[in-house]
């Protein structure tokens, strides 16, 4: 890595043909690149060349996101290209062959580009590469697909890039801008969940509290129309799915009401990408609902739901806003449903009916949730158990409990031994281990020679506990089993705790909850940090992750590999 650090700069070169340009014959005149923008990068050539970009970039053209592009430019030539700077990242690359040049090698999906330059990049090995594809007569650029070819040798130009800060590093600003970045998502779940009393609202306060699902509950209907507001406000297209079904065939079902927002596509309108998170939140089993720091006892429902699913309902929120400022080639949707605690009823009947029933024309291309996140990395379950000062054992992790990596679970899938769905675990692992900079912590879960029971803790146990992990589940328990179950399609979920942390379903679940459980200040292991720059790390993470696997399945959809 040293080493490394000493040859990257804007003028590295790392490999020069005799008779071919070099990295030192490629200006790029885009100083300063901010992390997590799509910017204007100038390219100029004081030789011919072809030059790939590994990174999005948008087509003039059409206004696409689009993976990848090789340019070929003429001596003198200078073309502009934007490209989205990784958001949690600090070293982009550029490579740089013969003019025309058709194959390129690329790196492992469970490595970063920097890890794939000190390994052996310049030198192209044999086995992992992509071959060009010129471009249709509406798009501009060339486009890329895999091929066992790489070409051979490349140049190699490094390019550093920051993520600004627009607040403290106390208050998440290491990770307070970009087009969608953790902190407003933060903001947005302070607004949900604002415990301030009003005397003029349904539930007594300035959040949305007791959403418990269906229409007919006054707070829920409130919160309903809080969402109809926002996603209108982004110029979104928006439905109420009320499935209140009197016919012999639809049983009724009052607690299936949702609120989803479209964006038409402009190639292939009846496809859909989907996001999704639960609005709703557990309901009370009793009149009066406990706190269990204070009876310590947990019981059973909550008033909140801040982890369990405001985080979520956040991020689908602010992923909306921004992703309606996008062009897109499938239609976007963005669903937040009610009655996932009473069973998956809102996504269920959304799926069942209204898609395969109503639309048959519709194909849903992939479906992403968003379900309870930003207990796990990168405060490391700080607070198990609701004890504010856990033992740390000699791996540095609270004893006694039951902390659980920050989950990317995919499907369907039928065997835990084997990978089902390999595009999408590798998709995840792709965007992961660069662009979001979780080489080090992330690791993919396969449980060969281990039982249907425990696989999970015991692959993961035995992989030194990654605090990261990408994996195919065989059982679904939120929204995503619609999808999976209803239409086939294949799904990637987010998630954290559940069980272990301590106000799961419990009325302790509120926004203080989350942050006293990611304060890893004083606690003798992970980074010094409060518990609201972890929390804005961790959403900060996850949202960036949703969307740019929203990127790439807009261009190229993962299809079921079971069908």
């Amino acid at each position: 890595m040293i080493m490394l650090m000493l040859l990257s700069s804007v003028g590295g070169c790392f490999w020069r043909g005799d008779d071919a340009a070099g990295p030192e014959d490629l200006t790029l005149s885009a100083e300063g690149i901010s992390a997590g923008f799509f910017q204007d990068v100038g390219f100029e050539a004081k030789a011919s060349m072809s030059v790939f970009i590994p990174y999005l970039i948008i087509d003039p053209s059409t206004l696409f996101v689009q993976n990848s592009t090789v340019l070929d430019l003429s001596r003198g030539e200078r073309l502009s290209v934007s490209i989205l700077a990784p958001p949690r990242t600090e070293t982009m690359l550029f490579m740089i062959g013969e003019s025309g040049r058709q194959n390129w090698p690329i790196r492992n999906q469970e490595e970063s580009w920097v890890s794939w330059l000190s390994r052996s990049g310049e030198r192209g090995e044999a086995g992992n590469g992509i071959i060009r594809v010129a471009h249709g007569l509406n798009s501009t650029y060339d486009s890329v697909n895999h091929s066992s070819e790489t070409g051979g040798a490349v140049g190699i130009r490094t390019f550093n890039i920051q993520r600004g800060m627009d607040l403290g590093l106390e208050v998440g600003g290491a990770h307070s801008t970009g087009i969608i970045h953790g902190r407003t998502v933060y903001d947005r779940l302070y607004e949900i969940t604002d415990p301030a009393i009003s005397l003029f609202s349904v539930d007594g306060r300035q959040g949305y509290y007791d959403r418990w699902a269906g229409q007919g509950n006054a707070a829920y209907e409130d919160g309903a129309q809080y969402l109809i507001d926002e996603l209108s406000s982004f110029g979104l297209e928006v439905r109420q799915h009320r499935f209140e079904f009197t016919d012999i065939f639809r049983v009724q079902n009052p607690e299936a009401y949702n609120i989803c927002a479209y964006k038409w596509g402009s190639e292939s309108i009846d496809e859909w990408l989907v996001f999704g998170a639960h609005f709703d939140i557990a309901p009370p089993a009793n009149a009066v609902i406990l706190d269990p720091h204070t009876t310590g006892s947990r019981s059973y429902g909550t008033r909140v739901g801040a982890y369990d699913n405001t985080a979520g309902t956040s991020m689908v929120l602010e992923t909306a806003r921004v992703l309606a400022n996008f062009e897109s080639r499938r239609t976007m949707v963005f669903c937040l449903w009610s009655g996932e605690e009473g069973g998956k009823r809102g996504s269920d009947y959304w799926t069942e009916y209204y898609v395969a029933e109503d639309h048959p024309e519709v194909t849903v291309t992939n479906y992403i949730n968003l379900d309870m996140a930003g207990v796990n990395w990168p405060g490391g379950g700080g607070a198990p158990h609701g004890d504010p000062d856990p033992q740390i054992d000699e791996n540095g992790y609270p004893k006694d409990s039951e902390i659980w990596p920050m989950r990317v679970y995919i499907g369907p899938s039928l065997d835990h031994d084997v990978v089902n769905q390999p595009g999408m675990v590798g998709l995840s692992n792709w965007i992961g281990s660069d662009a979001l900079g979780l080489e080090e912590q992330m690791g993919t879960l396969v449980g060969v020679n281990y039982s249907d029971d425990t696989w999970k803790t015991d692959v993961w146990l035995d992989m030194d506990r990654p605090e990261i992990i990408v994996y195919e589940d065989t059982t679904a328990r939120s929204d995503h089993a619609s999808f999976q179950e209803n239409l086939g399609t294949v799904t990637v979920g987010f998630g954290g705790l559940v069980d272990g942390y301590w106000c799961y379903h419990q009325t302790c679940d509120t926004l203080q909850e989350m942050e006293d459980w990611m304060d890893t200040n004083g606690k003798g292991y992970g980074e010094e940090n409060t518990g609201v720059a972890n929390l804005v790390n961790s959403l900060d993470l996850i949202t960036w992750w949703a969307l740019l696997i929203f990127f790439h399945c807009d261009e190229s959809p993962v299809l079921n590999a079971y069908l």
